[in-house]
This record gives C-alpha cells, sequence and structure tokens, in this order.
C-alpha cells in the first residue's frame, strides 16, 4: 500500500533559487525512501529521460548563501557536512 505524503511536508521541502522552485536531492532521495547516492545513480543511468534544465549544481557563493538562511541549524543536522566540503550539493527543479 502506497502512503500518502502530507503536501506541508513536500512544501516544506521546496527552496526558491535562481528564481526556481527546487528540492534537494537528499531532500527528494527521503521522499523516495531511498538513499541520495541512489537516487543521483538512476538519473545519471537514465539522464536521457529528464529535461536538460531537470537538476544543477549549486556555486560556491549560492551554496553560503543558502545556508546562511539556516544560520541555527547545523550543516550535519541538515545532512549538508560532506555537500558542503565536496560542493556536490544538486537541486532539482520541482515543478
Amino acid at each position: 500500500m502506497t502512503k500518502l505524503i502530507p503536501i506541508e511536508l513536500i512544501a516544506s521541502k521546496i527552496y526558491l533559487i535562481r528564481g526556481i522552485k527546487v528540492m534537494l536531492d537528499k531532500d527528494l532521495a527521503e521522499l523516495y525512501e531511498v538513499e541520495t547516492k541512489r537516487l543521483k545513480e538512476q538519473v545519471r543511468r537514465n539522464i536521457e529521460r529528464f529535461p536538460e534544465d531537470f537538476m544543477f549544481k549549486l556555486t560556491k557563493e549560492e551554496l553560503v548563501n543558502w545556508r546562511s538562511q539556516f544560520a541555527t541549524s547545523k550543516s550535519d543536522k541538515m545532512g549538508l557536512k560532506d555537500e558542503f566540503k565536496n560542493l556536490k550539493s544538486q537541486f532539482v527543479i520541482s515543478s
């Protein structure tokens, strides 16, 4: 049986970056109940199924600015510690 995800939970994971509504890869993976690396792996394997602008990487400056909006949050708690160090945080465009 498929469980329904409250719209408030989904909405809370949507951010406005570059004037586009997006979701973090880690949040999308959580919604699909898969590991983030598995989600990325499947996207890479099936990249032809996605529009060209389906995902993008943040620049260092964008990531720092985005993180500064969550000054009270620890990057470890947000799951961003490794992404910040490696600048591999990806966003997925939501429709």
